[in-house]
């Protein structure tokens, strides 16, 4: 197989692409990035992902693969002798990974969301909160996870770090546009580190 046979179909300002551009870094996966646009989706987007019709999908060896944490744990999975693996080794450890991974989309994304386009200082405050308390539940996890390490993996970069830090960039813009700050290193201090506060 020829590494020119890894595509990614995506947009780069997307938080959810940025997870399987971070993997196939980790891994050293050479691919073709394919800029999509998405007022007028691509014929080979719409074939590749028929039923959410959105991005990513990542296209190895003709076969398409949709939605950005099943494509990180493809990427992991695939290229064993490639690069750090990006999902814990033991069971256990990569079960609570996918929870944690499970949780930043489920339930602390639709509340960040919320933050990012709420109007008005009093709309800004009520979406303030519920988003710190899942940075807070969050930073509880890394002390667990992280193990006392530099990453929610440990020693490197692990599945549950792509898949919060993709966010890192939105987290700053939401805190400039709205006045508020999110990655407090006094009330957060673990989380706040391993994003490069």
């Amino acid at each position: 197989m020829a590494e020119n046979d890894v595509k990614l179909l995506g947009s780069w300002p997307s938080t959810f692409v940025m997870r399987p551009r971070i993997a196939l870094n980790v891994k050293s996966v050479c691919y073709d990035f394919l800029e999509e646009q998405l007022s007028s989706k691509s014929d080979l987007l719409l074939k590749s992902n028929p039923v959410y019709k959105k991005i990513p999908v990542l296209i190895h060896d003709g076969k398409s693969i949709c939605e950005s944490l099943n494509i990180v744990q493809y990427i992991d999975e695939k290229w064993t002798n490639s690069g750090p693996s990006i999902l814990p080794l033991d069971p256990y450890d990569r079960a609570i990974a996918r929870f944690w991974a499970c949780y930043i989309d489920d339930k602390w994304f639709p509340i960040f969301r919320s933050l990012a386009v709420a109007q008005g200082e009093d709309a800004i405050k009520a979406a303030l909160e519920p988003v710190f308390d899942g940075l807070v539940l969050l930073e509880d996890a890394f002390k667990n996870c992280g193990k006392g390490k530099k990453f929610f993996g440990g020693d490197k970069i692990g599945y549950v770090d792509i898949a919060l830090g993709c966010f890192l960039g939105w987290m700053r813009v939401t805190e400039k546009m709205n006045n508020v700050t999110l990655l407090d290193e006094a009330k957060i201090p673990v989380v706040s580190v391993g994003c490069g506060v």
